[in-house]
């Protein structure tokens, strides 16, 4: 009993570090940091581009979601007056109940997309949304009506997007992607890349998306985060 009484207050006590050094390390809460810790230490998250990024208020993260686990690793990492915006699956499983407890959540109801006018206040009164995007979406299907909802409520807040992909995540054995098209491995590293906050106009701008449209520069940006090797972009 005593033998079994030390190892649990051993591993307390580990785990306890663990999350005061992600507060220090991650700039998070210390109840995302006791959540986030072991996700942390199991799948050795590398999160530095999400403590590196300096978003201002009315952003949208929009989080390509290849992963049962992205919005655990989400309500963990973001800051927590981010408004969550789920599928229906994260809205109400019961293992996400203690990281749904992080923050604010909403579920996401795809006959409907989003309540526009809630949301674009949201974010105007100076508010964070996390979005998160199908990963197997291409443009003129169904599914990306959703990029079409989320650029047109960015453009009306003036808000900025910041877009967000977890490299290794396609791989793990809860994988949103078909099996033919990722190799399943147990314990993936995974990488959180993020790029800098931009508004809609300025990707337009900037990019050379589906000609003049919103959504076509927001899903290039995706595109681009999920193929960059780097964590941040100067500002």
């Amino acid at each position: 009993m005593i033998l079994a009484g030390i190892i649990i207050a051993g591993i307390a006590a580990l785990w306890l570090a663990a999350a005061a050094w992600l507060v220090y390390e991650q700039k998070i809460t210390f109840r995302q940091a006791v959540l986030h810790a072991p996700l942390a230490l199991i799948w050795r998250v590398d999160a530095h581009a999400l403590r590196d990024i300096k978003a201002p208020s009315s952003v949208i993260y929009v989080v390509s979601h290849q992963s049962r686990l992205d919005p655990a690793l989400m309500l963990g990492l973001l800051p927590d007056d981010t408004l969550h915006i789920l599928d229906e699956y994260s809205a109400n499983a019961a293992w996400l109940d203690p990281w749904r407890s992080l923050a604010r959540t909403i579920a996401f109801n795809p006959e409907h997309l989003f309540i526009s006018r809630r949301l674009v206040r949201v974010l105007r009164g100076g508010g964070k949304l996390c979005v998160y995007m199908p990963a197997d979406v291409a443009p003129e299907t169904r599914g990306f009506r959703l990029y079409r909802a989320v650029a047109r409520i960015a453009l009306r807040a003036e808000a900025k997007v910041v877009p967000i992909y977890v490299a290794g995540a396609r791989d793990l054995p809860f994988s949103l992607l078909p099996r033919d098209a990722t190799r399943r491995r147990l314990l993936p590293s995974l990488t959180v890349r993020a790029l800098a906050p931009a508004t809609i106009a300025e990707l337009v701008a900037r990019n050379d998306p589906q000609p003049g449209t919103s959504s076509g520069a927001l899903y290039g940006r995706m595109t681009e985060v999920s193929r960059t090797e780097i964590h941040k972009e100067a500002a």
